[in-house]
């Protein structure tokens, strides 16, 4: 809420001062002192009692509304999203969706879709079924609206990321369609209630659809279209993509051709080549949480545990969802290094032993 902080500034503030409350008692000469922070951004954060205000009606219409705010620091905040530079730093989500799903699959395509489109996601979210996948799309006319209506047909998880506010639906007619998906999936934005939606919204809207997918299938794209767009950021987020083929002669089939051609697509002809690409037909065990030594604090405790959660994190993901600023915890890092409990990589990251 406050003019010129976002996502970038938001993390550089929390990493070099520990949490979103410090921030707002810290001295505008120590706000100076941090990298990339001038008079004017400085000036904003001293006067932020407006912006705080705007944020307490946010906080007051989710509650109202049933929603949740995730915060990049929150637990149940996407975990894909930290290989994403361009990821939101928080989401409004509704529904009792888990954005960290095991297996999460976006299926999106023309607003103008054909009964071959039509049938095709059909018969994909029905043979996904088995793999308990969390299926994504974008709320749209077409392709999108009818993935997330073929998973409420087979009570499949479905998520509709929007371009706009919780309480704006768009298109108006898909109101009671996305009313459904709340109840076993959800809704999710970036953008806070009472924003309508607007053109630059949707390819952004797009983004945290690739973002949040394993895996992105084009059922069927024109030779431009926002489908395409998803296409071309989940390649840039190094997710698989693939595109379903239609008729040479069909102007909805030039997107999904054009993909395939271009080596940006793999060609979708059944969805076990899917499954198998992805390796979803293989079984890995759950991973058994080991008990953590009882004589450390209770901060280095939360460190392991993030670890023990999420594998390896790089220094600043690490002080970022710990809340603990950079200063501090690098000498936490080297004890527990020095006690064998964690193990440095390149790249300033660290895991757990």
């Amino acid at each position: 809420m406050i003019p010129g902080v976002g996502s970038m500034y938001t993390k550089t503030l929390i990493s070099h001062i520990g949490s979103a409350e410090k921030i707002f008692s810290l001295p505008k000469g120590k706000l100076l002192q941090i990298p990339g922070v001038g008079q004017v951004l400085a000036q904003s954060i001293s006067n932020s009692k407006d912006s705080l205000l705007k944020a307490e009606k946010q906080m007051l219409r989710a509650e109202k509304e049933n929603a949740r705010l995730l915060f990049y620091t929150d637990k149940e905040y996407p975990a894909r999203f930290k290989e994403v530079p361009d990821a939101p730093v928080m989401l409004y989500v509704k529904g009792p969706v888990d954005l960290n799903a095991k297996r999460t699959i976006a299926i999106v395509g023309t607003r103008s879709a054909t009964e071959y489109g039509k049938a095709q996601t059909e018969k994909l979210v029905e043979e996904l079924a088995l793999w308990s996948p969390l299926i994504i799309s974008g709320l749209a006319y077409g392709i999108d609206v009818f993935a997330h209506q073929a998973c409420l047909n087979k009570q499949i998880p479905t998520l509709g990321v929007m371009a706009s506010g919780l309480d704006y639906i768009y298109p108006t007619v898909h109101k009671n369609i996305a009313q459904k998906m709340t109840e076993l999936g959800g809704l999710a934005t970036e953008y806070g209630f009472g924003t309508m939606p607007e053109v630059g919204f949707f390819p952004a809207r797009n983004r945290i659809v690739a973002a949040l997918s394993d895996v992105v299938v084009v059922i069927e794209a024109a030779a431009k279209g926002g489908a395409l767009i998803t296409a071309e950021l989940a390649n840039g987020y190094h997710r698989e993509v693939f595109a379903l083929p239609g008729n040479l002669t069909q102007s909805h089939s030039k997107g999904c051709l054009n993909l395939i051609r271009d080596h940006k697509a793999h060609i979708l002809t059944e969805t076990m080549n899917l499954i198998k690409l992805m390796n979803w037909d293989q079984v890995t065990p759950e991973k058994k949480e080991e008990p953590l030594p009882d004589h450390l604090s209770e901060t280095e405790i939360s460190i392991l545990r993030l670890l023990q959660e999420q594998g390896d994190l790089a220094l600043d993901d690490l002080s970022w969802k710990s809340h603990i600023p950079l200063n501090k915890l690098a000498g936490m890092l080297l004890k527990l290094e020095m006690e064998s409990l964690i193990k440095s990589l390149p790249g300033k990251r660290y895991k757990k032993r």
